[in-house]
């Protein structure tokens, strides 16, 4: 009752409670760039899904915001970010009994081919002009990767080698009711519904809960050569990664207390905090390095000029001292210039809600509905003939016209 009331009171204005603000994320400004595979590495509440979110235009309305989020100069509410970018979350949600492979199809046929067919209509066009002859190999996968309604692409089939789910297409995905593919396979199968549509950038948030330090490798081992070969964005946090997992990110986001704490090649992360008085052990992992060495309770022990008395370095020092790195003044010089719309291609954003049409929406749930209805069809065939049995047991309950038949029938039971 005591929260009702609260409740009531605090739609007029009135509070009662004491309130505080939180900030998040705090003066965090950057950039990601193609063909490149960042990892954002922070520790626990130090903002990194919500800044994930917001890169992906899912920001939770009610918190308040200040800056702006632009891609190739556009800002978020000048195109449709849920269809230009992905967020890949912590959880997998699938339907368990469908397969590898149905799963992955379903997700093809809802996210359709965006512009890939236009694109290939343009390249068609430049080389018939050109006089260039492409190769059968290539022509063919680029025509069989555009074809839009199909029930099963070529593209799914391309996904499923990448990610190495192809021994496992034919195995229901599973749940906590029957058994299906191993959880590894499963963290595969949230990746593959994303990357098997249009989207080219990807942002992933703590994949490898749940997950060993090997399968983890061989995930963003599949995933690095996405990005290289594919020409894709990924930006991806992870917790504790092993140093051989580490090796394989181009870029790298430090984020400590809501702040950027460093951001640029991974190359040139340990200088940066050489250059602040600390170095990383030869037999330490440079993630766990980077994690600790902006914790207080930490930091100490890295310290490198045993001559000279010990000072904690907050990670407000830290964030400024970069903005005087090499790096980080490359980076503010790189934001200082307006981004020049006209090196964008117009395939490279979606500026379109609907890339599917509604009947073809329609049609392809209505066939996944279609296909569980006949996975499950023991139990549908049941509950008819339970609800049958049901109605011919009650149904001298319809014959009662008036109070006299009532009577009589409550007297005879």
């Amino acid at each position: 009752m005591r929260n009702i009331a609260e409740g009531v009171l605090g739609l007029l204005g009135m509070r009662l409670g004491r309130q505080t603000t939180l900030t998040i994320l705090k003066d965090v400004s950057g950039t990601v760039r193609p063909s490149r595979m960042a990892l954002l590495l922070g520790p626990p509440s130090s903002g990194k899904t919500t800044l994930l979110l917001a890169l992906a235009g899912k920001l939770d309305p009610s918190l308040r915001c200040n800056g702006e989020v632009a891609y190739n100069g556009y800002p978020l509410d000048k195109f449709v970010p849920q269809k230009t970018a992905a967020y890949i979350s912590q959880t997998d949600v699938h339907v368990g009994v469908m397969t590898v492979k149905e799963t992955l199809d379903f997700s093809a046929r809802c996210q359709g081919v965006g512009t890939k067919y236009d694109l290939l209509t343009e390249l068609a066009r430049r080389e018939k002009e050109a006089g260039i002859r492409p190769e059968p190999e290539v022509d063919l996968f680029m025509k069989g990767t555009s074809m839009e309604g199909v029930e099963s692409s070529l593209q799914t089939d391309y996904t499923l080698r990448i990610l190495g789910l192809d021994i496992c297409e034919d195995t229901i995905v599973g749940d906590q009711m029957q058994r299906g593919i191993s959880g590894g396979q499963k963290k595969r199968v949230t990746t593959g519904e994303m990357i098997v549509g249009p989207t080219k950038v990807l942002f992933m948030d703590e994949i490898s809960t749940g997950l060993d330090s090997s399968t983890t490798f061989q995930i963003v081992k599949c995933l690095q050569q996405i990005v290289h070969l594919g020409e894709a964005t990924i930006l991806m946090s992870l917790l504790q990664p092993v140093p051989e997992t580490f090796e394989l990110f181009d870029d790298i986001i430090l984020l400590s207390e809501g702040q950027i704490v460093y951001q640029g090649p991974c190359d040139y992360v340990l200088e940066f905090f050489e250059s602040c008085g600390f170095c990383c052990p030869e037999r330490k992992g440079t993630a766990d390095f980077l994690q600790e060495v902006t914790s207080k309770k930490d930091q100490e022990q890295y310290w490198a000029d045993r001559q000279r008395p010990y000072r904690y370095i907050s990670v407000l020092e830290f964030a400024q001292r970069f903005k005087r790195f090499q790096v980080g003044l490359q980076l503010e010089n790189h934001l200082s210039v307006p981004f020049d719309k006209s090196r964008s291609h117009q395939a490279a954003l979606v500026f379109s809600k609907h890339s599917v049409s509604t009947r073809e929406l329609l049609k392809v749930s209505f066939e996944k509905e279609w296909l569980l209805i006949k996975r499950n069809s023991f139990f549908y065939i049941f509950k008819t003939i339970q609800v049958g049995i049901i109605f011919l047991s009650i149904s001298p309950l319809l014959k009662i016209h008036n109070a006299e038949d009532l009577t009589l029938f409550v007297g005879e039971l």
